[in-house]
């Protein structure tokens, strides 16, 4: 069969529609994580990007004569921690390093001992019965 999904995306022998349900649902809650982390390390760019352009600014600040607020900026804020004890750097290790890395291990486990490893039974019997068979831009596969 070529209209339809390839054997990765087939639902294994004696697979159960609720099971299905359940690591459609592991997957969409893995996604949702994969967007926080893209968030987190947005967080971590532009709290770098923010921290060298405050650099700037307290040169600028001295060069135009306020010395003064210049040094009570770069004491008080330039380099300071965003959480205590950490910079973003941190907290993205730590992000990676525990609830991801083991948010990933589980879902990887629940797929390999319910579905044989496949990913994304559940959007691959949706597209389905979504896609129009026979229509250009309607191919089940690639």
């Amino acid at each position: 069969m070529t209209d339809g999904p390839d054997e990765q995306h087939l639902r294994p022998e004696g697979m159960d529609d609720a099971t299905v349900d359940a690591l459609g649902k592991l997957s969409e809650a893995l996604e949702v994580v994969e967007h926080a982390r893209g968030l987190l390390y947005g967080f971590h760019r532009l709290t770098g990007t923010a921290d060298f352009t405050l650099g700037d600014a307290v040169v600028a600040l001295r060069d135009a004569g306020h010395t003064e607020l210049a040094d009570r900026i770069e004491r008080e804020l330039l380099g300071r921690n965003v959480i205590n004890g950490r910079w973003t750097f941190q907290i993205v290790e730590d992000f990676d390093d525990g609830y991801y890395a083991t948010f990933r291990r589980l879902e990887g486990e629940a797929r390999d001992t319910l579905a044989g490893g496949r990913r994304h039974i559940f959007e691959s019997e949706l597209k389905e019965q979504r896609r129009t068979g026979g229509e250009p831009g309607h191919e089940a596969r690639p």
